[in-house]
């Protein structure tokens, strides 16, 4: 990183707010939503710095449409996490993947970039583009090597989970009925990826996993997308216990739009999703919360089509057994009430709407990843 880049960064992390920033460099983002346009409107929303600690942005098989770029420079999002290999894909399906994306990236350059650091985001959003940070959520493109770790992450990969929904060579995913913690081969591949300069996630971990992966990390290490068991126990939410653990490591916990929030087959509404990050922000502290969606950033199409293939989608998810317990046909897997690309903002609006200020909404919304991002990667 240039000195300029990083004495640019350090007072933005220290100022709060993106407004001189912008008010010197132009290039603020003019977007206003089609769901709730105006009634949801948060005032700060297009000049705060978005970040999506886990989300899709596009896919590798069809090729971006001008709508779905139209969409990107709308949503107001200035980078997301985006999971690059499906769980279950081995090194060379891996590698392709990586590359793809990143060609995907390149030949959409007015709209997309690829971030490879914290100063990166702020150019995204300066030049009105959305920022995509390859990540992992499996670990099957490793060996016992894990010189994988390296290479990926000099094509780029910044974010690395150390297990999906099932066991793996690192630890154990909060599916396995005897998690036994990080391994020893987990603790060898979390110090690569910190001397890597890669961001250690501990979503879909085990309770032991998580525990023991916090012990061996040195530096700040996040659980990007989850829920809070306090408010609605499953095995894909996490308990206070472990939330604590993680920001007092100064890392930080994404709060996802997924439907494992509340039990039951009905649409769980905005307000439990508020619920989750409102608990998060009482257990964790204002900086250490955030938002990862685990959502694309174009809308649903919320239709007799989509049901059927989500339908299709939860049996083979089933079958291979990566599911995890209340996915169904019956309940959509995202929010309908915030089924829109400036869902970051109708958040930010309930959020400001239930007395958090300004200052700290902004943090949940962004602030708080770019300043994790800013240790681990710079």
């Amino acid at each position: 990183m240039s000195d300029i880049k990083r004495r640019t960064l350090i007072k933005f992390l220290f100022s709060g707010g993106l407004g001189s920033y912008l008010a010197v460099n132009s290039g603020i983002l003019n977007a206003f939503s089609r769901v709730d346009e105006g009634r949801s409107a948060w005032h700060r929303y297009d000049s705060s710095i978005v970040i999506d600690g886990l989300g899709g942005a596009f896919s590798l098989k069809d090729p971006l449409t001008p709508d779905s770029l139209d969409i990107f420079k709308r949503s107001g999002i200035s980078a997301l996490n985006m999971t690059v290999p499906y769980p279950g894909d081995n090194y060379v399906e891996t590698l392709k993947k990586v590359e793809k994306t990143k060609s995907i990236i390149e030949q959409n350059s007015t709209h997309l970039c690829l971030i490879q650091s914290a100063s990166d985001i702020l150019e995204a959003k300066q030049e009105n583009k959305l920022g995509i940070i390859m990540g992992f959520q499996s670990t099957e493109m490793f060996d016992e090597s894990l010189s994988g770790i390296s290479e990926f992450s000099k094509m780029g990969v910044r974010v690395m989970q150390v297990s999906y929904n099932g066991p793996s060579i690192l630890g154990s995913g909060g599916l396995v009925k005897k998690d036994f913690g990080i391994t020893s081969l987990g603790k060898k591949a979390i110090e690569i990826m910190e001397s890597e300069k890669v961001l250690v996630d501990l979503s879909h971990s085990g309770k032991r996993t998580v525990a023991s992966a916090i012990k061996q990390a040195r530096r700040p290490i996040v659980i990007s997308h989850t829920g809070c068991n306090a408010v609605y126990e499953h095995p894909r939410n996490n308990d206070d216990a472990e939330l604590r653990a993680v920001a007092e490591a100064g890392g930080l916990v994404g709060i996802y739009l997924m439907p494992f929030l509340e039990g039951g087959d009905h649409e769980i509404k905005a307000d439990m999703v508020i619920k989750h990050i409102l608990h998060a922000y009482k257990v964790c502290g204002e900086d250490h919360i955030a938002i990862g969606s685990d959502q694309g950033v174009v809308p649903v199409n919320d239709g007799p089509e989509y049901r059927e293939s989500i339908s299709k989608e939860v049996e083979r998810r089933i079958a291979a057994g990566i599911s995890a317990p209340g996915e169904t046909p019956h309940r959509p897997p995202f929010i309908p009430e915030l089924n829109s690309e400036r869902r970051m903002e109708l958040v930010a609006y309930k959020l400001n709407q239930k007395g958090l200020s300004d200052r700290v909404v902004e943090k949940v919304i962004g602030n708080n990843w770019l300043r994790v991002f800013s240790v681990v990667w710079n």
